[in-house]
């Protein structure tokens, strides 16, 4: 059994980031599967593998309805919103990179992300009840979709949002398939257990341009100690075919390539933090970002 005993309730921040000189890689000061194989889909086994790797897959998770009705909502809901802070555009061509707060505009897109097969594997994992954090619909169109440079979720939501610890985890789930060489998913497995400091104060009203960079500035850890991560775990490529999802804890390094394929590459996005979790002030901003890149209703 895979227990935690620390709360998100310590007063000392330690998981400092946004560092004047240099960066660090400092032990994980947070569990990482707070539940039991009682309390929820996940087997011990899979808990374990969870606990292990910072990850879990499963396949057959949506239906073929179901994702039609995704990609369907979205067009709806980019053409809706047409020029909106909510879509991200890739900077070379002007396509749709990101659509944020998807649940929020689409009641389908809602009922799907809170079924209890989604959310439940989330409320063992976090051992507690949970809420939406953020929704997104990531987009690589075939030949033009955009990489995502290798960054640890948490550090992010931590520094810019105000995230206590990181009692949080993504789901990814496929609405195509996830190929190789579509620029499916790439996670260090193990690198949850470290936490990755970034070098430079953030800048005043900086989340848009972050949103829409592939190597943002800030909040993007050095190579070297991307490197030291991979030498040590390895990289696991995340591929699956359209329905399966992907749960992985919110530090996770990861990344993923561009898409020079003809085949598209689209992945709706659920983060689910703890209840006890609940954001608080920026640890490292001077303001928090938007509510729709990090929601604070917890109801």
């Amino acid at each position: 059994m895979i227990t935690g005993t620390q709360t998100a309730t310590r007063t000392i921040d330690v998981y400092r980031t946004r560092l004047a000189d240099r960066s660090q890689i400092e032990p994980r000061s947070h569990s990482v599967v707070w539940g039991t194989h009682a309390s929820g889909p996940l087997d011990e086994d899979q808990l374990r593998g969870y606990d292990r790797r910072g990850y879990h897959t499963a396949d057959s998770v949506l239906s073929d309805e179901d994702i039609t009705t995704c990609l369907s909502e979205v067009d709806a809901i980019t053409g809706r919103l047409g020029e909106d802070e909510r879509i991200i555009r890739e900077r070379s061509n002007d396509d749709v990179r990101s659509v944020f707060a998807v649940h929020r505009f689409s009641d389908a897109i809602a009922e799907i992300v809170n079924r209890d097969e989604i959310v439940g594997a989330a409320r063992q994992i976090l051992g507690d009840d949970v809420y939406i954090h953020q929704s997104r619909m990531n987009l690589k169109p075939g030949f033009a979709g955009g990489p995502f440079y290798w960054h640890s979720d948490f550090e992010t939501w931590h520094a810019e949002d105000g995230m206590p610890a990181p009692r949080a985890l993504s789901v990814s789930l496929s609405l195509t398939p996830n190929y190789e060489t579509n620029g499916a998913l790439m996670i260090i497995p193990g690198s949850h257990k470290q936490f990755v400091s970034c070098v430079g104060q953030t800048p005043e009203g900086y989340h848009r341009e972050s949103l829409s960079s592939y190597r943002p500035p800030f909040g993007t850890p050095d190579e070297e100690d991307v490197a030291r991560l991979a030498q040590e775990h390895g990289i696991d490529m995340i591929t699956g075919p359209a329905g399966s999802a992907l749960y992985f804890d919110a530090n996770c390094m990861h990344a993923s390539a561009g898409n020079i394929s003809p085949d598209p590459r689209n992945n709706l996005f659920v983060v689910f933090n703890a209840v006890s979790n609940r954001l608080r002030e920026p640890f490292a901003a001077s303001a928090p970002r938007p509510d729709h890149l990090a929601h604070r209703d917890v109801g």
